[in-house]
């Protein structure tokens, strides 16, 4: 046996004569990792500098540059897993964690400016330049400051960038296309924040989001968002009830520290201030340059407007399908990183995520950033067909099918007795069926108690959009219209559309109207489905918004009026043996604040006295509801 003596551990220099034994500065060994980590400040065109982590695989030569921008904490994206291993360090945190780690990416993540360790002052989702941006830097700019910093002082990369991104940091890639770099050459948004009114995080066509002010407190109190939301109940749906209104709630919570609060209650209407900064508005009037791929979840929990947006406002702009690319898939918020077998009860069938990432992502991505690159073989669309649980090629959105069928808008009404179907009523039939809403017992959007961000484990806010829906229809505050088992499958792509003929006993309302896959009441392989009510669209209109939604009126009391707004994008076929569902209702709460049903000019700062109860009633007989239903109808030769 040889005996080797080991290397004894000689004190250096920067010991502490004292006996202390933590250096000044600790310098890590990582020469056996497998990448190497570089950290910078790069500097923008006004002096501030942004903290930007930098990881290249060991080795790498004229290796392609992967942007994101984010305001969540750039090293804490990579520091999941101390490990030598990039595939380790990055995990699923990194929905490019393949084209990283298998196609030699360089990794590239930065704190925005005024968050973490970044300098300057933070802005949520800072406008452009211009208007509502007094300043001389925006996303914009401070992208492209960013990669011509990275093209000249990264002797690894082969001077091609592309920028991704997840929700705001979808946002950031968006915004990196107005007046672009020369070296960017691809962006994937997914599930992008775009118009924060419309339907994406902070309101749905007026009515306003709860958890905004969650957000907003834990983004902006502190530069590290180190301070977090605290509450007094343990069911959610008691906390916000308690509170009253959303003023009363952020006063609690010291929110008139937080700039962007401020502003929300400033402009409850679509203003200005709103559509000045309304992404897919602003991409339309923008010359596109940069192949885009717009990456859309069919079950996106927080931004479900916005990559649709997008793609119908820039979709013109190419022509020879070159530079436009939507995938839809059945996900919920950020679920293209993650296993997407399945969210909740409901199964897919195969990874759909992982398809994604491997058949879809990283294609793209070889063929716009990698030298000699690989021919681009995929569809300008590639949607996701829930129901048959099948992937689609497809050359545009909406489209039922690659060849060889139309969208044909057929009217589903809302007919007597709680019926659904595709004949209108006649003249004859009832006229309407009512409700009573009360705002002190807002139709809750899930079984009790609701933890919206809860414990490990407790939290169903990223499975809510596919919860079983039997317990609204239950009740007597939610109308439910339900169509005879269908004997053949019926395929809708596109935006449902609601036309609601209603009137109330107040002067202001919301509606919400879900369009619902319900199944047989027994299903032989997954017994827990039976009768399953899977919410396949739905959506919430603020009254006071159906002339415009620009201006607040108050809705004539007694009065029947016409409610029309679309629904999030579905591509769903109801099988056989399946029945359709419509329901109707006037909360959805604590997902969206409570509308007083008496109108007051700003209902952030509605009194208790304001919120009272009243009759709806909906109409199905000869002026009949119905929701216009996109419908996939084959074409004969």
């Amino acid at each position: 046996m040889i005996m080797v003596a080991a290397m004894p551990i000689v004190p250096t220099a920067g010991a502490d004569p004292q006996g202390g034994e933590i250096p000044e500065a600790f310098t890590p060994s990582d020469a056996s990792f497998d990448y190497v980590k570089r950290e910078a400040m790069i500097p923008m065109r006004d002096g501030v500098k942004l903290y930007t982590l930098i990881l290249i695989p060991r080795g790498a030569q004229r290796a392609p540059i992967l942007l994101t921008r984010t305001p969540y904490g750039a090293e804490a994206r990579s520091a999941l897993n101390a490990s030598a291993h990039l595939a380790a360090a990055i995990d699923s945190t990194d929905v490019a964690d393949d084209a990283v780690v298998h196609g030699g990416y360089i990794r590239v993540l930065q704190d925005v400016r005024g968050k973490h360790k970044s300098e300057g002052a933070y802005v949520m989702n800072r406008p452009l330049r211009g208007p509502l941006n007094s300043t001389d830097v925006d996303h914009s700019t401070d992208t492209y400051d960013t990669i011509e910093w990275l093209v000249h002082n990264t002797p690894e990369s082969n001077g091609r960038v592309g920028i991704l991104g997840i929700s705001y940091d979808g946002f950031t890639a968006l915004m990196a296309l107005f007046h672009p770099h020369p070296a960017l050459r691809a962006a994937v948004p997914i599930n992008a924040m775009v118009d924060g009114w419309m339907g994406d995080d902070w309101f749905h066509k007026g009515a306003f989001r709860l958890s905004t002010l969650n957000y907003a407190h834990d983004q902006e109190a502190t530069r590290g968002s180190t301070v977090s939301w605290w509450s007094d109940h343990y069911d959610d749906y008691s906390t916000w009830l308690a509170a009253g209104s959303a003023g009363e709630m952020a006063r609690m919570h010291g929110l008139d520290q937080v700039g962007f609060v401020g502003k929300v209650f400033s402009h409850p209407a679509y203003d200005a201030f709103w559509q000045g900064q309304a992404i897919d508005k602003l991409l339309a009037k923008e010359k596109l340059s940069v192949p885009v791929m717009l990456v859309h979840s069919l079950w996106d929990q927080e931004d479900i407007y916005g990559n649709i947006a997008v793609y119908k406002a820039i979709k013109p702009q190419d022509p020879d399908n070159s530079k436009v690319f939507l995938v839809a898939g059945p996900w919920f918020h950020h679920q293209e990183r993650l296993d997407g077998s399945a969210i909740g009860a409901i199964q897919f069938g195969s990874d759909t995520a992982q398809y994604f990432r491997l058949r879809l992502l990283r294609p793209f991505l070889d063929h716009y950033l990698k030298d000699d690159a690989p021919p681009l073989t995929i569809a300008p669309v590639n949607a996701f067909e829930t129901g048959t649980n099948e992937w689609q090629a497809l050359p545009g959105w909406p489209m039922g099918c690659a060849a060889g069928c139309r969208i044909e808008h057929r009217p589903l009404f809302l007919v007597a007795a709680g019926g659904l179907s595709f004949s209108a009523p006649s003249a004859k039939a009832p006229d309407s069926e009512s409700y009573d809403s009360d705002p002190a017992k807002p139709v809750p959007y899930l079984p009790r108690p609701i933890h919206i961000d809860g414990p490990a484990g407790e939290s169903s806010w990223q499975t809510w959009l596919v919860s079983d829906q039997r317990e609204a229809s239950g009740r007597t505050d939610v109308l439910s219209f339900v169509s005879e088992v269908l004997r053949e499958p019926l395929k809708i792509s596109g935006e449902p559309i609601a036309n609601l003929v209603a009137a109330t006993t107040g002067t202001d309302v919301d509606f919400v109207v879900k369009l619902i896959d319900v199944y047989p009441d027994e299903v032989g392989r997954d017994p827990k489905l039976g009768g399953y009510q899977l919410m396949i669209s739905g959506d919430i209109l603020r009254g006071r918004y159906r002339e415009g939604f620009d201006a607040a009126k108050p809705v004539p009391a007694g009065a029947k009026q016409l409610y029309r707004f679309s629904l999030p994008t579905a591509n769903h076929v109801f099988l056989p043996g399946h029945r359709l569902m419509v329901q109707v209702q006037s909360s959805w709460f604590p997902l969206y604040d409570r509308n007083p049903q008496s109108y007051v000019e700003n209902i952030f700062f509605a009194t208790a006295a304001d919120y009272r109860k009243a009759t709806i009633k909906v109409f199905n007989g000869a002026h009949a509801s119905f929701i216009d239903l996109p419908v996939a109808q084959h074409v004969a030769n």
